[in-house]
């Protein structure tokens, strides 16, 4: 495959991420060993599917750290030209989520900042996010979150682009979203986000191609080619096991080039 192709949600999990209840659910859908996978076989996986670039994210959740930004920066230490990182920080504390924001782009070369609102159960209008808005557009770095139902057995509302997201979007205008998961059941509400916000994009993560729905295949052929980004939500799924139907979409040379890696460079400004 001569498309370059960029993963814009990976983990390098350790063995705190790994052992999440929560992740019970994620595992038997996606028939996922509950193991650490090596890095050597994170780069092999990469490999094989002719991955050039994985985001790789940390995460932080209400019980605390789980996989730390320094953990991903040394990751990306390692393999600069396959890795770049994707911060996260705790909400409970605004001033330091801000002063890590400023230290992950500015010290560490991070590329993004993600927030998972079912891990917190809290929507991305709730008052927490906003000085993690504001760092995110002071720092010209896209705002990454999870949208739609849930894999894990938590409430799926704070998942909902509308209203949640639309205030977003309205309060911050130069803040660019990239909204993971794909956003299934309420898909007409992401297309219309994505209609009304030039800054709003969407991540196909958690879903092998062939499993896409057909309206989100529909989009991405036609007017939300320049919206929609791959990503696969490894270890839980591999790049080869995403992309083994990707034929069938039927996507055009265009389509295919800024969908597969094309969109990714540009939203997360990757060099």
């Amino acid at each position: 495959m001569s498309d370059e192709i960029i993963d814009v949600w990976m983990q390098q999990p350790n063995e705190l991420f790994m052992s999440q209840p929560w992740l019970e659910t994620v595992l038997r859908w996606t028939n996922t060993e509950r193991v650490v996978p090596p890095l050597a076989g994170t780069l092999d996986a990469m490999d094989k599917a002719g991955v050039s670039i994985g985001l790789l994210s940390a995460w932080t959740g209400p019980q605390g750290v789980l996989i730390s930004n320094d953990e991903v920066a040394s990751v990306v230490d390692k393999h600069p030209g396959r890795f770049a990182g994707i911060a996260s920080v705790d909400l409970r504390d605004p001033v330091r989520a801000v002063r890590e924001i400023r230290r992950c782009v500015r010290d560490l070369g991070f590329v993004g900042v993600r927030v998972v609102p079912w891990l917190w159960n809290l929507p991305p209008n709730d008052r927490r996010y906003y000085p993690v808005y504001v760092a995110c557009v002071e720092e010209d770095v896209p705002f990454c979150t999870q949208i739609g139902h849930t894999g894990p057995l938590c409430p799926s509302e704070p998942g909902r682009p509308i209203p949640y997201l639309d205030e977003v979007l309205l309060d911050f205008p130069d803040l660019v979203v990239v909204g993971g998961h794909v956003g299934y059941p309420w898909l007409p509400e992401v297309f219309s986000l994505a209609d009304k916000y030039p800054n709003f994009y969407v991540d196909t993560s958690a879903y092998a191609l062939h499993r896409l729905p057909a309206e989100l295949v529909e989009f991405l052929r036609g007017r939300g080619r320049t919206r929609v980004l791959f990503g696969t939500n490894y270890p839980m799924l591999t790049a080869s096991a995403c992309l083994k139907r990707l034929d069938e979409l039927e996507l055009g040379e265009e389509a295919r080039e800024l969908f597969l890696g094309g969109n990714a460079r540009r939203v997360f400004s990757l060099s």
